[in-house]
């Protein structure tokens, strides 16, 4: 008999019951997130899309929520030509993004990729998210609009989402009169923070960053150091991805910072580790983050992600010390308050 499923399902039970139930039960406004990591619709996963199938049904259900969020790990376009100097290149064709928008409200285009096929393919890949409804962030046709918040209002609260790539090349920065991506420097990611709120009134302020290095099952210093300073400049969480790894989740202050949740649909894996992602979860009210739930998924071979509900992943609620391990009821680990894994 294969018990990990229903442990998954009762803590998932038990996390719902935070809001209705629990000590962080409130009347006021509220409103739940998710944010899958990189998504990459060329090659295999974009030739099931034309066959009429969509990559992302199996994980359905775990993309329900208030705002659905992920990375796009790819340009969509059909115009341009590859980066001379990139091994991997990756460019889907815009008839994915009915699929992408049935599940997605928001991707960040701030990372590595967006820049593959030049600036005249990122122009396009931002028209045809805007002419698909497809809301995004990380990235525009000048250097203002790649640092501008973008403004999604759910359940009462006015939630702003920013993105930023640290991950070279630099060559596809945003210019003040040209297209590219937000780069991550510390000063003006803090100040973009504190204007997502003094200038573009939002009530949560939440960073995406594409940062570290792959195949790190670990954060770096420079990750660390980072994720902080915006804690202390006002965000209410930070996400991260990149390292195509999972990697651990932080309480600071009493802000979750989760450095990395993996991949979520890419075909091009070549370990175990880069085969297993999170899909993350946030329930959130007018102070921030109430709670945060992680469910793993696994990809196979051509990179469709289905559940993967006997691997631990960490769960965590406001006023906890640290992480817990979401497979259990109660989110606790039999034996451990903080699972080594986390």
């Amino acid at each position: 008999m294969n018990r990990p499923a229903p442990r998954r399902a009762a803590a998932r039970g038990w996390f719902a019951g935070l809001v209705l139930a629990g000590g962080l039960a409130h009347a006021g406004p509220s409103a739940s997130l998710v944010f899958a990591g990189d998504i990459m619709l060329d090659g295999a996963l974009g030739r099931l899309v034309a066959a009429g199938r969509d990559p992302f049904a199996a994980v359905a259900p775990l993309l329900r929520a208030d705002i659905r969020v992920g990375n796009l790990e790819c340009t969509v376009a059909t115009v341009g030509n590859p980066a001379a100097d990139k091994r991997y290149t990756f460019r889907a064709n815009p008839r994915v993004l009915p699929v992408l928008r049935r599940h997605f409200d928001a991707v960040s285009v701030a990372n590595n990729h967006s820049g593959d096929f030049g600036r005249d393919a990122f122009l396009q890949t931002l028209d045809h998210l805007d002419a698909t409804g497809i809301g995004r962030f990380g990235g525009g046709r000048s250097l203002r609009e790649a640092h501008r918040p973008l403004l999604i209002e759910r359940g009462g609260l006015r939630i702003a989402l920013l993105g930023y790539n640290e991950f070279m090349p630099r060559m596809f920065e945003a210019e003040a009169d040209a297209p590219g991506v937000a780069w991550s420097e510390d000063e003006q990611v803090a100040e973009d923070i504190a204007d997502a709120r003094r200038v573009w009134g939002a009530d949560l302020v939440i960073p995406v960053m594409h940062w570290g290095w792959e195949n790190e099952l670990r954060s770096g210093p420079r990750q660390r150091r980072l994720a902080r300073r915006m804690v202390e400049a006002g965000a209410d969480a930070v996400i991260g991805g990149h390292p195509h790894v999972v990697q651990e989740v932080e309480p600071y202050r009493g802000v979750p910072i989760v450095y990395s949740v993996g991949n979520f649909a890419m075909e091009l894996s070549d370990n175990d580790a880069q085969r297993l992602g999170w899909v993350l979860r946030l329930e959130l009210d007018e102070r921030g983050v109430a709670a945060l739930r992680t469910d793993a998924v696994r990809l196979d071979r051509r990179g469709l992600p289905r559940p993967a509900a006997d691997r631990a992943s960490p769960c965590w609620r406001r006023g906890d010390a640290g992480v817990s391990d979401c497979s259990f009821p109660g989110g606790r680990r039999r034996g451990s308050s903080v699972p080594r894994d986390f």
